[in-house]
């Protein structure tokens, strides 16, 4: 046997594992989900292939609205993390006594069990006892109790302030860490020619953190479009429909109205949606790639 054709037998070997693990938990239960988006699989014994009816069902103009309004949901709340975000970061890698503080005060959003954060910011958004609500009367900036979550409007913010929550402190310390990669020689170079702090900041840590950027807000978007969570412990997808997203109506459909052909259907589309934001993705990375190796 060849040096060449052992490598490549020991590389076989040692992708196994991984090559197995994707079969079997990724690449087995896409395809299947996408074969039973042809069917009426439901709770009934027998399944029969209807084409493509599953997918006619749902071109309609009440999940029209759910997959504008999942988008709009995704994209403030995505723009809000990447702000909020990159700010603190800016702030945490400035040269300030205590910062290492300041540091650990940004993780308990995160270390915090996701369910728990949002029992308490349901709690906080209550109209009779929720801290917000109280805190608007005392003010005098309302006149009664506020229950966020029970009008539409105000139930589309609070799942997004609440996703914000839950979703800077990953975003911060990413961008920290990027910061914190680009040579400091950069920086003493322009403090060395005039440059001030604000002009430091727009032409070298923001044009080499665009990369980072894109990928925090890429892996964000992927997070923030299929979140569960945050949207159904808070509203359940209500009032009226006013937060369902295409995850929560995928849920509805599949697990709550035992609908498994409409429910894979509506999981189908959802899985073209992020393979187009990963393709693009993918084609932007690309192009950064070639312009800096130009």
């Amino acid at each position: 046997m060849s040096v060449r054709r052992s490598t490549v037998i020991f590389a076989w070997i040692l992708l196994l594992p991984a090559v197995l693990y994707v079969t079997v938990i990724v690449a087995y239960p896409l395809v299947d989900t996408f074969f039973l988006s042809f069917t009426d699989a439901s709770l009934k014994k027998t399944t029969k292939w209807v084409g493509t009816a599953n997918y006619d069902k749902i071109f309609n103009a009440t999940f029209a609205e759910v997959i504008l309004r999942t988008f709009v949901w995704t994209a403030f709340s995505v723009a809000i993390k990447m702000i909020i975000g990159t700010f603190g970061a800016v702030m945490l890698n400035a040269a300030v006594p205590g910062r290492s503080l300041f540091r650990v005060l940004t993780m308990p959003p995160w270390i915090v069990p996701m369910a728990i954060g949002i029992f308490m910011w349901g709690w906080m958004y209550n109209g009779q006892f929720g801290m917000i609500s109280g805190v608007l009367q005392n003010w005098g900036l309302v006149d009664g109790p506020v229950a966020f979550l029970a009008h539409g409007s105000t139930a589309f913010w609070a799942t997004i302030i609440t996703d914000v929550w839950i979703g800077v402190p990953l975003v911060t310390l990413y961008m920290l860490a990027s910061m914190q990669a680009i040579p400091q020689d950069l920086y003493e170079a322009a403090w060395t020619d005039g440059a001030g702090r604000f002009y430091r900041f727009r032409r070298i840590t923001l044009p080499l953190l665009v990369p980072s950027m894109i990928t925090m807000s890429m892996l964000s978007l992927i997070a923030t479009f299929n979140s569960f969570d945050i949207i159904w412990i808070l509203t359940q997808g209500g009032p009226n429909g006013d937060t369902t997203t295409m995850i929560i109506d995928t849920y509805r459909t599949a697990i709550g109205s035992k609908k498994y052909g409409e429910g894979a259907a509506r999981a189908v589309l959802i899985c073209i949606f992020l393979s187009i934001f990963c393709i693009a993705y993918f084609r932007v990375t690309h192009r950064l790639a070639s312009g800096e190796s130009r």
